[in-house]
This record gives structure tokens, sequence and C-alpha cells, in this order.
């Protein structure tokens, strides 16, 4: 996939819920997180996180959030082009 092309794979983790509080990111039941996917740059992350965002507007609870994994994969950042 993206490493066959020739970029390298900068997977990103997009996943929310319902937060207790809208001064804090405490959700509200674990049980029930909406685990939106695994992707393998911050584009198509990005893409994904709007539109479960987008969705979910009616709900001020609900928030959706883009993890940097490539970031806990390789804390020193030794993977080139790491611009996300």
């Amino acid at each position: 996939m993206a490493e066959e092309d020739g970029k390298k794979q900068l997977l990103h983790l997009v996943f929310g819920g319902e937060l207790k509080s809208l001064k804090s990111n405490d959700f509200r039941d674990l049980d029930k997180l909406d685990i939106v996917g695994i992707f393998p740059d911050y584009a198509s992350a990005l893409t994904a996180w709007k539109g479960k965002a987008q969705a979910s507007v009616d709900n001020a609870h609900m928030r959706y959030y883009v993890v940097h994994l490539h970031r806990l994969l390789d804390p020193e950042g030794r993977a080139s082009g790491d611009k996300s």
C-alpha cells in the first residue's frame, strides 16, 4: 500500500465517544467508544474524522480524535517525512 508507492506509512487512529463533561476528555462509557479505524496517513484520517465529527454535531458531548500512532511507534521521530 503506502510503502509500495514510495510513501512511508504514518499510521493514525480515529476514534470517539461521548464525554462526561465538556470540560474534560473523560468518556462517559468506554464500552461505547467508536473506533473508526486506523489509516495510513493523516489526510485519510482527517477525512474520516471530519465525517464522524459532522455526523455527531447535534450531540455537544460527542468528540472524535485523531491519534498519531506513528509517533507512539517511533517516539524519536526517525521516520522520514514525518510532518503530521
